[in-house]
């Protein structure tokens, strides 16, 4: 059986650094990537939590990324009590894992809310409009109303927001049987300073 080569940026430091962002702006562009869905960790006030957000952006060069969510949600509170987090993602197509740690920045009336919100598609607008907030008991599954997409953009906005990740510490994993590979970065005050590091 002959096995795959190994990619370009398997034994490159600089190389893996541009994968790792490349992946996570493909991540960002392509809803089928691994690392359009990553895991988010925020801290409650009983200890950590998880849940999926939808990538929207990441930028190599400032090194931030974005996702969306309800100014209403815990995730929304969580981030403005305490804005370290960390975002994980797998993409088991290519066999690499991203984590990558920072702290967060809510934006629900700047002009990076109004531009991503005016970058959002009409299906994307219906959930922010949903009647009661996000996390309320139901007396049933059903009992809540979503807005249809005409009135979205009037429900919805005031309930929006742009939350941005600045990154703090990167962390790029490879699994490959014939030698895993695994760097991480952290952020200087001039720039990323990072190495290889045991899988």
């Amino acid at each position: 059986m002959t096995r795959a080569p190994l990619p370009a940026f398997y034994d490159d430091l600089d190389a893996t650094f541009a994968e790792l962002w490349r992946f996570l702006a493909e991540g960002a562009a392509q809803g089928r990537s691994g690392f359009h869905l990553p895991v988010l960790a925020t801290l409650g006030a009983e200890g950590p939590r998880l849940r999926t957000v939808v990538l929207r952006a990441a930028d190599a060069e400032s090194g931030t990324l974005r996702f969306h969510c309800d100014r209403r949600s815990d995730k929304a509170a969580e981030i403005r009590v305490n804005p370290a987090c960390a975002l994980a993602a797998y993409d088991a197509e290519s066999k690499i894992q991203i984590r990558i740690e920072g702290r967060a920045t809510l934006h629900v009336d700047d002009a990076v809310a109004h531009a991503a919100w005016a970058g959002s598609r009409a299906m994307s607008r219906v959930c922010y409009g949903a009647d009661p907030a996000p996390g309320t008991i139901l007396p049933t599954g059903g009992a809540y109303t979503l807005p249809d997409e005409a009135t979205a953009a009037t429900l919805g906005r005031p309930h929006f927001a742009a939350v941005s990740v600045r990154a703090a510490h990167l962390d790029f994993l490879y699994l490959d049987r014939r030698s895993p590979r695994r760097a991480a970065w952290t952020r200087g005050p001039g720039d990323w300073a990072g190495g290889w590091i045991a899988p």
